[in-house]
């Protein structure tokens, strides 16, 4: 079992999420959250599984995460469980290059596969709907195509249920059909008591332990993160380098080229362990802004 001192990852980290829930072993957990999510009934699912744990920068692949076969059609499937300030943007980048791959297949475009992107986002207020729907359409409602859809569920909203439960004991029939959304983004202690009282918040939990005790996983986390920090420190360096270097009249400028210098150097060091990993050219370029020329100076 995890000891205390160690930190625990839950399913709002989207590592650990993909390592519970994109294993072949959990393929009824996964079913059991899609259909709640999704509100169809799944009679296949073809896994994508996650990227092995063993590089230090976490590259997102551009495939998605499940294919389903459902009562309503063929859905592909991205799920997402974090959300910072680029995700948005970034996950409409990875949908998009899905909707694009799969639309192509064939002699013709085709509309066949339902594309869905799923993002379990926490830090939105409590009171917006537990669950939005983005189509690209018209003012009218009229649909570009009948076959993109992003799916936001609202994390706060489920979480709130759960604690108003823990304090005011209400709301227990919400707990009880929402549980397999409540519990994704419960710390351990808080799982836990939710898995006292539910079989599938118990299995869960086995599973999301285990990802914990992985050792490839922990370094994995820890690796990353030490990146994350790292590109932190430098940004406020960067910040702070152009606060004591500009004029009085010229310090919004200071702090612009600072934080501009302290991307550049990080984007270098991105794309020179990229090149290590004999990562492809295009890739690179997309991910760290550089230009193929200024990639290639590097190797």
């Amino acid at each position: 079992m995890i000891t205390e001192e160690y930190k625990f990852y839950s399913a709002k980290n989207d590592r650990a999420f993909k390592e519970v829930y994109l294993k072949e072993k959990n393929r009824n957990m996964l079913k059991d959250l899609l259909e709640k999510v999704l509100e169809v009934r799944i009679s296949k699912i073809k896994l994508r599984p996650t990227e092995k744990l063993e590089n230090n920068i976490h590259i997102k692949g551009k495939r998605l995460d499940a294919l389903l076969d459902t009562n309503v059609g063929k859905i592909g499937i991205e799920v997402n469980s974090e959300n910072k300030s680029y995700i948005h943007p970034r996950n409409m980048s990875y949908i998009c290059n899905e909707y694009a791959s799969h639309t192509l297949i064939g002699e013709e475009y085709n509309e066949e596969t339902m594309i869905i992107q799923i993002n379990f986002t926490y830090g939105l207020s409590k009171n917006e709907p537990a669950k939005k729907e983005y189509y690209i359409q018209d003012e009218k409602g009229s649909k570009f195509v009948r076959n993109f859809k992003i799916i936001e569920i609202n994390m706060e909203y489920y979480l709130n249920l759960w604690y108003d439960f823990q304090k005011k004991g209400i709301n227990k029939t919400l707990i009880e059909e929402n549980q397999i959304i409540i519990m994704l983004g419960l710390e351990r202690e808080d799982l836990k008591e939710l898995s006292k009282e539910y079989e599938k918040v118990r299995e869960f939990m086995s599973e999301i332990e285990r990802v914990n005790e992985n050792p490839e996983f922990r370094v994995y986390m820890t690796e990353e993160e030490d990146k994350r920090k790292i590109f932190n420190s430098e940004m406020r360096e960067a910040r702070e380098t152009g606060l004591r270097e500009g004029k009085e009249e010229g310090i919004k400028e200071g702090i612009k080229e600072g934080i501009k210098e302290g991307i550049a150097e990080r984007n270098i060091e991105i794309a020179k362990a990229m090149l290590s990993k004999n990562m492809d050219l295009n890739e690179i370029s997309e991910i760290t802004n550089l230009s193929i020329d200024e990639i290639n100076s590097l190797q």
